[in-house]
């Protein structure tokens, strides 16, 4: 075998030579500024990372299901359990709906347990259901001590070997004492139940008794860093609590799993659930187990609800589809896609089979579930993971500093925290930093949602509201929907005039912008006088006039059509569709209503006219 390097008659190239490169190329721009992307996680990516990146990073030598297990824990193939949640409460019509689901490629069900309360109902449940090849979750139990009690007596009941049921109980009374900012019964009892759920599952080798839903921190706003290191500081708080009942490490780690979020920032949510392993295996090896495997996390990918959005719901499905493929590639034991249409109504059978064939394409079709760790050695995921371990962690020491997770939720800083990355997220979808397609950049402004939303009955939470990034813009939308079946349907009239293409340019800027509105567009090929596009302005009786043309022919053409509309009707909304510095003054004296450009907070502006035309 030929050992001689490819390619090794060419010379190495240096970074520095690349940067030197890379900056000439910029003519003049800002290298920070231009190519290095700040993240909401606090650190820096840069635009291009070489070998030398790597010679830190201690444990890329490491072979896949081996401490800390960053390279997955998985040894023969990459594959993962398909989750489906069932949200029927009817325990009969649930299990229906369980075995369907199964039959098409479901591997875990995730069972709503509220009323499941004797016996009879646990039957009834899970009637049929191999338990020994089929995994199960509780989600919803008012009490999972009672619960797992029940579950206990049925498997010894139909004598299914105890060794091979994989089951999962949602207990995490820390996180639900974050969202309501109180316990269920008080923290010593919460935690109590905890010391009896490991007692009661010490004969089932595959249960996890007490699952940390990171998960719900998204919901509520968290950034990566955030979930993650929230999500290890309670996790750590359950583990350490149990081994002071008198566990051992090597019996508490193995009975805990982790519900974490998966969102769209594709390359970051790989190297988040990587580094969740890291850290994970990191915090169990300082209680000395005696077995390596046992700092093993049990990761459930969740895809977030943040970003799933009412309008354009089928958008959601491509969301979700990459979504898996993070999570897949980031090598979780189980996931959990959104169904498209979660923000306005209860998941059917049609948006559950979505969800399932996604994962079975990903499978059947795209071999994900194939190659273990298909992400190791790449230079930029690698130090993503690195990056975002590194953060987590300082995190993660200054929770443990204030006494842990539980005096940081009692204090309120970790609501306040993840407020003030919800402020932040919502400026960037204001301003359109962050898009949101078919919500804050182009939308279908022929589309009606308002009566495809089922009104569904939640709780609402004092201390972790549920926030989804789209919802203030929606809210804008629905109004106009709903103004628009009781009165009129609110118009923008496109005056183009000058400038052929900037004239155009800028009126399909207008129409995404008051798209997101849910305003009809009043459109046309333009105009060769001013006074042409007035006099068909007045025609078209709209509620909002957009002056379309370029900088340069603002301070006349722009100006004369404003002069002439506003003779005509002084209460005419008129706006200019650009920034024309140098005209500005002049458009204002001229009785200008405002501008809107590139730079413009969107959502503000578009309250704004809401309210000029009398919407609420």
């Amino acid at each position: 075998m030929n050992e001689e390097k490819l390619f090794n008659e060419f010379s190495p190239v240096s970074t520095e030579t690349w940067k030197e490169i890379v900056i000439k190329d910029l003519k003049g721009a800002d290298y920070d500024k231009k190519l290095v992307w700040k993240t909401e996680e606090g650190f820096n990516v840069e635009p291009f990372y070489r070998v030398e990146d790597l010679a830190n990073l201690d444990y890329l030598n490491v072979s896949p299901d081996e401490f800390p297990f960053v390279r997955t824990t998985h040894s023969k193939d990459n594959s993962w359990d398909i989750v489906v949640k069932i949200h029927e409460t009817d325990p009969t019509t649930a299990n229906a709906i369980a075995h369907d689901a199964i039959k098409k490629g479901a591997t875990i069900i995730t069972f709503n347990a509220t009323k499941i309360s004797t016996l009879a109902d646990v039957e009834k449940l899970l009637t049929n259901l191999s338990l020994e090849t089929i995994g199960v979750r509780f989600i919803g139990a008012t009490n999972y001590v009672v619960l797992f009690k029940l579950f206990i007596e049925y498997v010894e009941k139909q004598k299914i070997d105890k060794t091979k049921v994989s089951i999962v109980l949602d207990f995490d009374p820390i996180i639900d004492f974050a969202k309501k900012e109180k316990f269920f019964h008080s923290q010593e009892k919460d935690l109590e139940q905890l010391a009896t759920l490991l007692e009661l599952s010490k004969s089932f080798s595959k249960a996890k008794v007490v699952n940390v839903s990171g998960f719900s921190l998204n919901n509520a706003g968290a950034t990566i860093v955030q979930e993650l290191s929230y999500a290890l500081s309670t996790g750590h708080e359950y583990l350490n609590f149990a081994i002071n009942q008198g566990f051992k490490v090597d019996e508490v780690a193995p009975k805990m799993s982790f519900t974490l979020s998966v969102g769209a920032n594709y390359f970051m949510e790989i190297a988040k659930l990587r580094a969740a392993r890291l850290l994970w295996a990191t915090i169990v090896e300082q209680y000395h187990p005696e077995n390596k495997n046992v700092a093993k996390p049990y990761l459930c990918s969740v895809a977030s609800v943040w970003n799933k959005t009412i309008y354009d719901p089928y958008v959601n499905m491509l969301r979700s589809t990459t979504e898996g493929m993070s999570a897949a590639i980031g090598g979780a034991d189980a996931i959990y896609l959104q169904p498209f249409d979660v923000a306005f109504k209860e998941d059917d059978e049609f948006s559950r089979r979505i969800n399932r064939n996604t994962q079975l394409l990903l499978k059947e079709e795209a071999h994900f579930d194939k190659v273990i760790d298909p992400a190791a050695g790449s230079y930029y995921i690698e130090n993503l993971t690195a990056s975002i371990a590194q953060q987590v962690w300082q995190l993660f020491l200054e929770v443990e500093k204030e006494g842990g997770i539980i005096p940081v939720i009692s204090s309120k800083k970790l609501k306040e925290e993840i407020a003030k990355s919800c402020k932040k997220r919502d400026l960037e979808l204001a301003t359109r930093r962050k898009i949101l397609l078919g919500t804050n950049q182009y939308p279908n402004v022929n589309e009606l949602m308002f009566d495809k939303i089922e009104q569904r009955v939640g709780e609402e939470f004092s201390g972790l509201p549920s926030y989804k990034g789209a919802a203030a813009f929606e809210n804008l939308r629905l109004a106009t929907e709903q103004f628009s079946a009781k009165n009129y349907h609110p118009k923008v009239f496109l005056l183009k005039v000058g400038n052929a293409s900037l004239r155009q340019a800028r009126a399909e800027f207008t129409i995404n912008f008051f798209g997101c509105a849910g305003y009809g567009i009043v459109d046309n090929t333009g105009f060769d006088t001013v006074n042409e596009g007035v006099n068909a302005a007045k025609e078209a009786n709209s509620n909002i006039v957009v002056i379309c043309s370029s900088d340069d022919e603002y301070a006349t053409l722009g100006v004369e059509a404003l002069q002439l509309i506003k003779k005509n009707n002084p209460k005419q909304l008129c706006v200019i569709a650009g920034n024309p510095v140098d005209a500005i003054e002049a458009l204002n004296a001229a009785g200008a209503d405002g501008f809107i450009h590139v730079k413009t907070n969107v959502l503000y502006t578009l309250k704004e006219y809401n309210k000029q035309i009398g919407i609420s």
